[in-house]
């Protein structure tokens, strides 16, 4: 049977979140050869003999955390020893001597307090002989979160929904969290001295730059107090930020309080990290899911790591562009597949329900419109967009005609960032439901020619 666009572009994106699942990222990596623990993961290699090993701890945060967990569980088996992984609200829990502790995202609460101190604790009282083993995935910077002294959790949560009306890139809101944090930064890599860390990170960043995934606990820190300060200028928000949180940026700028660990800092000596997946996964078995295709016919697969950033509606278009040309380049009876990773943002004016992805897909709308023969879906590997059910959302040619006899105005929900009841009334959201990973988002667009 032959796939309709939107079911095409839907199976592809589900084959990129199933090549980042968790669970098999992390089987694969770490595991017991004989009589040694071993990592072996993105070209890194490690192993320690069993008899040398007093405890094994888990720990960790993030939206994949539970996969992980269970994942790492598994593997270990009874050498685990316990520890803690802060987790979305509905993959907490208990599984063997490891709890899964249901935290804050993406706005830290009082359980994202309570389990940064918990695993504080647990890692301040490993020692030499101990292996920590620390699953790290998107999410987790809101889920582990400790203020410094003299910062609350609601002056710290303000400063954080600020940077997030605001349109603030990932790199951006990390710089400030690791200068208001007592375990982001590679402050846990310090806390676990003198043991063993190995950390097995799944990225949702640009570069996958462990030091920006969920903060970088485990990972040196590049930025500085006078970089958090120079984020909450550029957006325009130093003076909107509580007193408290300027007092300490601007103490530290000044020298006067300690910076974050950098690559130097001891505190790494005993730390490896591995990054198991990533966004360029995701495209990679998403175009091979595309490339396998026998229905399409002939078909060129472009891939653009990366371009999903800056804010939604914008690269919404640029995407388009980029679409339309290849498409102009093909033969008759050829197609063109666009596949585009990254994370973009919104600067939210209006007080409409959508997400980042879901906004993408309505400018993309506006595009589109008429050209029957081109399709674009926009989704959330998470399976969240937004404070919404939703992935994302799929429009093609006929999108604005749809709406048009529903009633429905596009450019007024793209104006109130309302893109979700949009989508509804269209049947086009993108639906999986939470899928256990977090890689940031893809865009799938698909062009198609008339034979001769």
């Amino acid at each position: 049977m032959l796939l309709s666009n939107k079911d095409r572009l839907d199976r592809c994106f589900r084959a990129g979140v199933d090549a980042v699942d968790p669970a098999r990222l992390v089987a694969s990596a770490l595991r017991v050869e004989g009589d040694a623990v071993v990592l072996h993961a993105a070209g890194v290699r490690a192993a320690i003999p069993l008899s040398s090993l007093w405890k094994i701890h888990l720990v960790g945060a993030g939206k994949a955390g539970r996969s992980m967990g269970e994942a790492a569980l598994a593997a270990l088996g009874k050498r685990v020893a316990g520890g803690l992984i802060a987790v979305p609200r509905d993959a907490e829990g208990q599984s063997g001597p490891v709890r899964f502790a249901a935290a804050g995202h993406p706005v830290p609460d009082i359980y994202s307090l309570a389990a940064a101190r918990e695993i504080l604790s647990l890692l301040e009282s490993a020692r030499k002989g101990d292996l920590v083993v620390a699953l790290v995935s998107g999410g987790g910077s809101a889920m582990l979160s400790a203020p410094v002294a003299g910062i609350t959790m609601e002056e710290k949560a303000k400063t954080f929904r600020l940077l997030l009306r605001a349109g603030a890139d990932i790199a951006s809101f990390n710089a400030v969290r690791k200068h208001l944090s007592e375990v982001k930064g590679g402050l846990l890599a310090r806390a676990a001295q003198p043991a063993t860390v190995w950390a097995l990170l799944l990225s949702d960043v640009p570069g996958d730059d462990p030091s920006v995934i969920a903060s970088g606990p485990f990972s040196p820190d590049p930025t500085t107090f006078s970089d958090a300060i120079g984020v909450l200028e550029r957006y325009g928000i130093f003076y909107a930020v509580p007193s408290a949180v300027r007092r300490h940026l601007s103490e530290g700028a000044a020298g006067t309080l300690p910076e974050t660990p950098k690559p130097d800092d001891p505190a790494f000596l005993g730390t490896i990290s591995a990054i198991l997946g990533a966004n360029r996964t995701a495209m990679d078995a998403a175009a091979l899911w595309m490339a396998r295709d026998r229905d399409m016919g002939p078909t060129a697969i472009v891939l653009l790591p990366g371009f999903l950033h800056g804010e939604a509606r914008e690269c919404a278009r640029s995407f388009c562009d980029r679409l339309r040309k290849a498409a102009e380049a093909l033969s008759p009876g050829h197609a063109v597949v666009v596949i585009a990773g990254g994370e973009t943002t919104v600067n939210v004016r209006g007080g409409g329900k959508g997400g980042r992805n879901q906004e993408f897909a309505l400018a993309a709308a506006g595009e589109l419109a008429g050209e029957e023969s081109m399709a674009v879906l926009a989704a959330g590997t998470d399976g969240i967009d937004g404070p919404t059910d939703a992935a994302g959302a799929y429009v093609d040619g006929t999108t604005l005609a749809r709406a048009s006899s529903l009633g429905l105005d596009p450019g007024a929900h793209l104006s109130r960032n309302d893109a979700y009841p949009f989508f509804e009334a269209l049947g086009d959201l993108v639906v999986t439901g939470p899928t256990g990973t977090n890689v940031a988002d893809l865009a799938i667009g698909l062009a198609t020619t008339v034979p001769r």
